[in-house]
């Protein structure tokens, strides 16, 4: 009867190594799936911080009369730039911060005045694939358009 309590009170190492299988196989087939959709809310993440910085740069426009240089760069919405004379900011409550990958976003003023602000995307170079493609500002702008 003693012998009988000890067997029932544990598992086997057979019953172990099912479970531990079972377990592999969940993963191997959920984890991918998860694992992708991160990649999607980083997107996500740098779309919404480029509209932010969208707006604070109509802002900036406004009160300046125009767009900062690519030079002046996003840096202008948080310090006054040599010929801001109208400068009425900082236009972000904090630091420029870096994209969901923890690289500088790009900022370049076209030839016609507007402006367009560039996530280089989880390899932080230009062009790429998947979670490596570069996200625009102008992309959304054509899409509503």
């Amino acid at each position: 009867m003693n012998k009988r309590k000890k067997r029932e009170m544990g598992f086997s190492l057979i019953e172990l190594l099912i479970v531990m299988v079972i377990m592999g196989l969940l993963a191997a087939l959920v984890g991918p799936r998860m694992f992708g959709k991160v990649g999607k809310s980083k997107q996500n993440a740098a779309r919404a911080q480029m509209a932010l910085f969208e707006t604070a740069l109509d802002t900036y426009r406004l009160d300046v009369g125009k767009y900062p240089s690519t030079e002046q760069g996003l840096k202008a919405l948080r310090s006054k730039p040599s010929d801001g004379e109208k400068w009425d900011g900082p236009y972000l409550p904090k630091s420029v911060p870096k994209d969901p990958w923890g690289h500088e976003y790009v900022y370049r003023r076209t030839e016609n005045g507007e402006v367009e602000i560039i996530s280089l995307g989880a390899n932080g170079a230009e062009g790429g694939e998947g979670e490596d493609k570069d996200i625009s500002s102008r992309d959304a702008d054509e899409e509503d358009g």
